[in-house]
């Protein structure tokens, strides 16, 4: 049976034990319910996709509650997403990051050029960043079948998945489906970046943020 928790000592020391456990978590983001996992264990990441009915194709984020998690899971992130992720993080925004060989999440998806990436972000809200301090950073996915609408309560998220998630953890309703922005870099293309997906942040914010504090390509 699942369980439904406020957010508290009690409620993220059960979070705790489910992530360690190999199960999964519906947390609450600054922007939709998440559902969440250990990002190194490769059997949870693959009942986030069974209960999502997610294809394969379609990567995880990893969330963070800072960007200086980042070397600790072996990823680095390329000029000039370094910069922007210093203007907009906390916030939705995703840059993609690379990974190194000393990288161990199983979540890292290859590029048609050779290159091993992965999604991250730190979310814009004081509760889902006392939950990843607590919890460590979570491979997640929007709360929702593939193709529905993603939750933005917690009675949502119970809705979708049911017994399928263990815990989820309520803190209240979320603030909208507008999705982050996702960049990638590549100097080949103007402004050295390429927008994945256009969300909050609009396309022209990010570019001219690129260039902001003198900030060239290659600083």
């Amino acid at each position: 049976m699942s369980a439904v928790r406020k957010v508290n000592e009690e409620s993220l020391a059960e979070a705790a034990s489910v992530i360690v456990g190999g199960g999964l978590v519906v947390i609450p983001t600054d922007t939709v319910y998440g559902v969440a996992c250990d990002p190194r264990n490769e059997a949870a990441i693959d009942r986030i996709y069974q209960v999502k009915s997610r294809p394969r194709f379609k990567a995880l984020q990893v969330l963070l509650a800072s960007v200086d998690q980042l070397d600790g899971l072996g990823l680095d992130l390329p000029s000039p997403l370094n910069r922007l992720a210093a203007q907009f993080l906390p916030g939705a925004f995703s840059p993609i990051a690379v990974a190194r060989e000393d990288c161990t999440l199983a979540t890292v998806s290859a590029t048609p050029q050779g290159r091993r990436t992965q999604g991250i972000r730190v979310p814009n809200s004081a509760l889902t960043l006392r939950i990843l301090n607590e919890l460590g950073p979570l491979a997640a996915s929007s709360a929702n079948r593939s193709g529905d609408e993603s939750a933005q309560t917690v009675e949502e998220a119970v809705q979708a998945f049911g017994d399928d998630v263990q815990l989820y953890l309520d803190g209240g309703p979320t603030q909208g489906h507008v999705a982050s922005t996702v960049v990638a870099a590549d100097p080949h293309e103007r402004d050295g970046i390429v927008i994945l997906r256009e969300g909050v942040i609009p396309q022209p914010v990010v570019r001219k943020a690129v260039h902001m504090n003198g900030g060239g390509l290659g600083a």
